[in-house]
């Protein structure tokens, strides 16, 4: 077996299970898939597979997500995850005729945390800590938007916030230099797998290609490891996904986000 199809198979049978969405406030099962409710009014649909249903199957299947949630006033967007490797007939024309929108397709990185700190040096006047207080996260989550060029509000820094209150595991990194945070990332160990998840990664678009990001990176593995995990993935936009193959991380499959609004 290469070690794609292995990471692949770890990964389907190690992470989509509850063990993928430890922040959820509840979490409904629905045939084959799970709806999850998360803090600020956040939705999120997935699954292990999606079995035998054909492309009218899947359509009732959306149909019936779709209304679970509409019928919560306090739920004001979902996300459907699909992945690119699954066997769903009809799922994306389905999603679209339910007002769901697709993102750019993500890459599914995995491999050993070892690779993600080899031969890595912090440049210059670059300083990495992990936040925990509001007021850093609040600094934090302000300068994510600005990194992803997203209207400021306060629901990303809120719904961290009340993870780190509710002490699931997850922790934030930032990178700082010429007196601000100019990098940003999430650590999420996922209880009982081998695994950790690498999140979030955000560096301001002035401060990118000077090893910031991976050097943050480097850091994040460092403290995986150090509580005795031994994998990593990570859903990669294409900024990020060749900084993790130079750190012999591998492409499995894709993901593809489809998102609606109330």
């Amino acid at each position: 077996m290469t070690d794609q199809l292995k990471y692949l198979a770890a990964y389907d049978e190690q992470l989509r299970t509850d063990a993928e969405t430890p922040s959820a406030i509840r979490v409904e099962v629905e045939g084959p898939v799970r709806l999850v409710t998360f803090a600020g009014g956040r939705g999120f649909v997935t699954y292990r597979d999606l079995g035998t249903l054909d492309a009218g199957g899947i359509n009732q299947l959306v149909n019936r997500a779709l209304n679970y949630y509409r019928a919560d006033p306090a739920i004001t967007q979902v996300e459907w995850k699909t992945r690119g490797h699954d066997r769903a007939p009809g799922l994306h024309e389905a999603l679209l005729d339910h007002g769901f929108r697709p993102d750019e397709p993500e890459s599914i990185m995995i491999g050993a945390l070892e690779g993600l700190c080899r031969g890595v040096q912090t440049p210059q006047g670059v300083l990495l800590r992990r936040v925990t207080g509001d007021s850093d996260i609040r600094a934090m989550s302000e300068m994510v938007e600005e990194a992803f060029g997203d209207p400021a509000s306060t629901r990303l820094a809120d719904a961290l916030i009340g993870r780190l209150a509710r002490n699931d595991g997850m922790e934030l990194w930032v990178a700082e230099t010429d007196g601000r945070m100019v990098s940003a990332g999430r650590l999420e160990p996922v209880p009982n797998t081998d695994f950790v998840g690498i999140w979030g990664g955000a560096t301001l678009e002035a401060y990118r290609g000077r090893g910031i990001y991976r050097a943050l990176t480097a850091e994040r593995a460092r403290s995986a490891m150090a509580s005795g995990k031994k994998l990593v993935h990570s859903d990669s936009t294409e900024y990020s996904r060749p900084i993790l193959e130079r750190s012999g991380l591998i492409k499995v499959s894709t993901t593809t986000p489809y998102n609606w609004s109330r």
